[in-house]
């Protein structure tokens, strides 16, 4: 599931980064540009942690995966990646600032994701 999730994640992220290299860079303020680009890089770079979680699960001893810290660490991700990535590109796509509210939180979910990450290599060890 969180190879899917991940390659989906990635394909995705490839898309909005053309998308907005080549579709909205004669329509946004610069500002609102590097924006949407920051998006479109923390989503490719954690559609790829999303891939990780999936080959890691495939080949973590037995009590690393009983744990459920791996899918904790997936579910982290992911969410990061609707919270982080998608409330910048709201922002950029309609130049609400309120939204930048939100991305703090998906920054907060990536790094407990990457955390949680950490404890299920530590408990495969």
């Amino acid at each position: 599931m969180w190879i899917v999730l991940g390659a989906i994640s990635g394909f995705v992220a490839v898309a909005a980064g053309a998308f907005g290299a080549h579709g909205l860079k004669a329509r946004l303020a610069p500002d609102l540009l590097a924006v949407f680009e920051t998006g479109s890089r923390y989503q490719l770079i954690h559609a790829l942690a999303l891939v990780l979680v999936g080959v890691l699960a495939l080949r973590l001893t037995p009590e690393a995966r009983a744990s459920g810290v791996l899918g904790v660490a997936g579910w982290l991700f992911a969410a990061g990646t609707l919270l982080f990535s998608g409330s910048l590109y709201l922002l950029a796509l309609s130049g609400q600032r309120v939204l930048g509210a939100v991305t703090p939180l998906g920054g907060l979910c990536f790094l407990a994701g990457w955390l949680a990450l950490a404890w299920a290599g530590w408990l495969s060890r």
